[in-house]
């Protein structure tokens, strides 16, 4: 287990949960977060720029079309179980909208973050950072 998960978790007393019990829509709630999270890492430790530069790097990567573009090229090299985190995502009925995506785009990018939050809470951070490499590669554009 990750060492600052671990700590985390002491701290807080938080006890071990089934991810697998977990809604889609908590999942991407945990998952927007922390691909954001490793976007801006990745921007930052490219170097030093002006801090609206890298907002306007980050925010064109994780846009829902952005997104929906990654899940097209990570898609097929998903798992089983991780399909099926992302077609809960993708079917998840949000209140909510994307202001800059279609519908479709919109749910493509629920998915891929349900799939980010459940390989977060996997504590599976190789994998996470595999796929967002791949799809910012081929689909993302960095």
């Amino acid at each position: 287990m990750d060492e600052s998960i671990k700590y985390l978790k002491e701290q807080f007393r938080l006890e071990d949960v089934d991810i697998r019990t977990y809604s889609p829509l908590t999942l991407a709630y945990i998952g927007d977060a922390i691909y954001e999270l490793v976007i801006r890492s990745i921007l930052v430790m490219q170097g030093n720029c002006p801090v609206n530069t890298f907002h306007q790097k980050a925010s064109r990567l994780v846009k829902a079309p952005t997104q929906s573009k990654m899940m097209d090229v990570i898609e097929p090299l998903l798992s089983e179980e991780e399909l099926q985190v992302y077609k809960r995502g993708r079917n998840a009925h949000s209140a909510t909208t994307a202001k800059n995506a279609t519908v479709g785009e919109y749910r493509r990018a629920t998915g891929f973050e349900a799939v980010m939050g459940y390989l977060y809470l996997k504590e599976d951070w190789k994998r996470m950072i595999d796929l967002v490499k791949i799809g910012i590669k081929d689909g993302g554009k960095l």
